[in-house]
């Protein structure tokens, strides 16, 4: 088995090419004591062990230690990437991280069996079907919720306003991801609900504007765009639908360490600027919603209402090591057109609204203000 470490070895060099001269040196004395260590591990402890495995496990660590977005993508896990942009699958529906060392709900998926069971935004996971959670990575936690149609599964929940857990229990369905939805609101305002920004976002966006115009057959009097419990997704869409609302100036910029992780958006197309625009938020907009809430607001193409945002302002790339393996790493990280980092911070609306448990007020706000402005 000892030779095991031997064909991993040489994919983790090729990794060096990334690097100066310096932190060369330093990652080749750092790969030296891995192997030592290995070679010790394989000819004193007290079981026999996969090499493959303990080199698996020791690169998770490594990018477990980095931020919660950084992963190593098993075979199964490297195939399960895009069903976040597409698809459907069975399990409970709800959008997950660890935040502060808890995994943490960053929103349940619209009318999935999460909210349905009373998931919210904020919920820390304790545990799941009695497995305590506490180690859990997402992709481990994702594993457990996900299953057949129909099947149970049990969630130990705690949110920050709780006494003590409650215990959820939630059945599995078909998760669908719905992209888009819209309504006529007094017969005048436009509203458009966006639960993620997948393939087709910025198209279907446009093709239920179009539908709300058609049905109110005149101009609308202002558009509502819901970006509450939106956990993100592909940025394309955040940008392509950013640039039909603001007729110019910075969107977002992307930093990362090198020049091909680095670029700035500008807005271009000048597409839907005549109408007024309210954006409602929460804690469970994420990623690219804040890329979106932040882009109108810094460029005063929109008013923010509702609750500060999540704060997952980083971008995560996938790269392909070898026999349907990878790894998802942190890349870069948005800032706003004003400058302001989202990592950690999040967007803070310019109205800040509570719902009540018997009114959505966050919306309330919303068309009233959209009729003063």
């Amino acid at each position: 088995m000892k030779t095991n470490k031997y064909l991993i070895l040489p994919v983790l060099l090729t990794l060096l090419c990334f690097s100066n001269v310096s932190a060369k040196e330093q990652t080749y004395e750092g790969l030296s004591d891995f192997a030592k260590i290995l070679d010790l591990v394989e000819r004193n402890y007290v079981d026999d062990v996969d090499s493959k495995e303990l080199t698996s496990n020791a690169i998770r660590g490594m990018l477990r230690a980095l931020d919660p977005y950084s992963v190593y993508l098993s075979p199964e896990n490297f195939k399960e990437v895009e069903i976040g942009t597409s698809g459907e699958f069975g399990g409970i529906g709800v959008e997950i991280t660890v935040k502060d060392g808890f995994l943490t709900v960053i929103t349940p998926i619209e009318g999935g069996p999460a909210e349905k069971a009373g998931i919210v935004a904020g919920d820390k996971i304790l545990s799941i079907d009695g497995n305590d959670a506490k180690d859990f990575t997402t992709r481990k936690a994702a594993k457990f919720m996900r299953g057949t149609k129909g099947t149970d599964v049990e969630i130990l929940v705690k949110s920050e306003t709780d006494k003590k857990p409650r215990k959820i229990n939630v059945t599995r369905d078909i998760i669908r991801l719905k992209s888009v939805r819209y309504e006529l609101l007094e017969n005048k305002f436009g509203y458009i609900k966006l639960s993620q920004f997948s393939k087709n976002s910025t198209e279907e966006f446009m093709s239920s504007y179009n539908k709300l115009k058609t049905e109110k057959g005149s101009e609308l009097k202002g558009l509502i765009i819901d970006l509450r419990n939106n956990p993100g997704g592909l940025l394309d869409q955040a940008i392509s639908l950013s640039d039909l609302l603001i007729d110019k100036g910075l969107i977002v910029s992307v930093r990362g360490r090198f020049d091909n992780t680095s670029k700035e958006y500008f807005a271009e197309k000048d597409k839907l600027t005549d109408v007024p625009v309210v954006v409602l938020v929460n804690k469970g907009s994420a990623s690219a919603s804040e890329v979106l809430a932040g882009a109108l607001k810094d460029n005063k193409r929109a008013k923010v209402v509702g609750k500060k945002t999540f704060g997952k302002g980083s971008v995560q790339s996938i790269i392909e090591i070898g026999d349907g393996t990878g790894i998802k790493i942190t890349t870069a990280k948005f800032y706003t057109a004003s400058g302001r980092t989202i990592s950690e911070v999040g967007i803070t609306p310019d109205l800040v609204v509570n719902n009540t448990n018997s009114k959505d007020k966050q919306l309330e706000s919303a068309i009233n203000l959209i009729k003063n402005m």
